[in-house]
């Protein structure tokens, strides 16, 4: 479930080129907030994956609820209650 979702978010991802600082600027429509630069494509890439991943793991400990991608859905209605 959560690869796919990672995978869905990835294949939305938007890449520019950006003149100042790092070449590359890439950015997950519907993720507010999920956002990276890259001195490569395939750097900002990485880095926006990685960012992606840490946003998903904030979201679901903070409970919060996170965007349907191409019909994948996580989000903390989706957890199961851990026992002690």
């Amino acid at each position: 479930m959560l690869t796919g979702y990672i995978q869905a978010a990835m294949r939305r991802a938007h890449y520019e080129m950006v003149e100042e600082g790092k070449p590359y600027f890439g950015t997950i429509p519907g993720c507010e907030g999920v956002w990276a630069a890259g001195a490569t494509l395939e750097e900002c890439r990485e880095e926006l994956q990685s960012v992606l991943e840490d946003w998903i793991v904030l979201g679901l400990r903070l409970r919060q609820s996170l965007p349907v991608i191409d019909g994948v859905a996580v989000g903390p209605e989706r957890l199961e209650p851990i026992d002690a």
